[in-house]
């Protein structure tokens, strides 16, 4: 069953220019695996680690990741 949130991690790695996977991993302390599965929808990241994310894109975090199944 998917989760119920998603992510514009992809789109703003390519957007700062095209950063790897395994360099967010770098930046956020976790790996390339995790960053992956968490752009996938396959794995839900700890606050801490959305958090991080978050801040190595200068984004709020309802920006990098959204709640719900957009009905709300």
């Amino acid at each position: 069953m998917p989760l119920p949130f998603t992510n514009d991690i992809r789109t703003l790695r390519f957007l700062a220019g095209e950063m790897t996977q395994g360099d967010l991993g770098d930046r956020v302390g976790v790996t390339r695996q995790t960053i992956a599965a968490i752009e996938q929808g396959k794995y839900s990241p700890s606050l801490e680690v959305a958090f991080r994310i978050a801040r190595v894109f200068d984004k709020p975090l309802e920006a990098v990741f959204q709640w719900g199944d957009g009905s709300n």
